[in-house]
């Protein structure tokens, strides 16, 4: 077990608080704090594990299990044209949170993402909004 600070595993448990669009006893989804687009979502086991190759297979599939369920919800959920799927091991690929997490982008025809310093931060109140447009469809 992971014993060091852990951003998302402070969310797990309740520490920190998180704008909930799914969550059962192994997998938490949450809005990401800074989002690419409006319903960019996570989504992280709850066990700490810090990339893909530390988790084991079932788990894994589980995860991808309300991957796929958190993508059609944000689709539908804030009317997106499609979504992006990504996910990123070790600093090298861009990993920032050292903690196993799946990023549901939606994404709009012709649209021309932001560079990642020009991202800011939304409110907990907007996110919540929209956490619960999410929720609705999921």
């Amino acid at each position: 077990m992971f014993n060091g600070v852990c951003s998302f595993c402070k969310l797990v448990r309740k520490e920190e608080t998180a704008n909930l669009v799914y969550e059962d006893d192994k997998v938490m989804a949450f809005l990401d704090i800074n989002p690419i687009n409006e319903g960019h979502t996570l989504v992280v086991p709850k066990k700490h594990f810090a990339t893909i190759s530390d988790i084991p297979e079932e788990e894994v599939a589980y995860l991808f299990k309300i991957v796929r369920r958190i993508a059609i919800a944000v689709k539908k959920g804030v009317n997106a044209e499609g979504i992006v799927i990504t996910q990123r091991n070790g600093k090298a690929a861009g990993q920032r949170v050292p903690h196993l997490h799946v990023h549901v982008i939606p994404r709009y025809e012709g649209q021309i993402l932001p560079r990642p310093e020009r991202i800011q931060g939304t409110s907990y109140e907007e996110l919540d909004r929209v956490a619960k447009k999410i929720s609705q469809f999921i």
